[in-house]
């Protein structure tokens, strides 16, 4: 089974971002440490012009992937970060990924993700 953030890097990469992991493991504590404390991946896409011609500015994201279910705990503890506001000042974006398995009783579950822009 794939973790939240390898599932977030494929959906990510299917939507035309490029992204890196930038999550790290610190062996001597035993943990993992978020870019910033709230960052998995980090993202960005170049400038497009969509089908109604409106120009969309470059973007550059930080991804905090999570299950559904501690989705609220992960939105919270980015608003008590100080760098996440920072990060937003920036110019820099924000995305929550929140992954369950959906679908119709009986039939086979899918992974789904629930996406909040912060």
């Amino acid at each position: 089974m794939n973790s939240p953030t390898q599932r977030s890097l494929k959906h990510l990469r299917e939507a035309g971002w490029t992204v890196c992991i930038v999550e790290k493991w610190i062996e001597a504590a035993q943990k993992r440490v978020d870019a910033f404390g709230f960052g998995d991946l980090l993202a960005c896409k170049p400038p497009f012009v969509d089908k109604d011609e409106h120009i969309n500015g470059p973007q550059i994201v930080l991804v905090q992937t999570t299950t559904m279910a501690h989705m609220a705990a992960r939105k919270a503890k980015i608003y008590q970060n100080q760098q996440a506001a920072i990060w937003n000042k920036a110019g820099g974006k924000i995305i929550l990924h929140g992954w369950a398995k959906r679908g119709p009783r009986g039939k086979r579950k899918l992974w789904q993700v629930k996406e909040e822009i912060l």
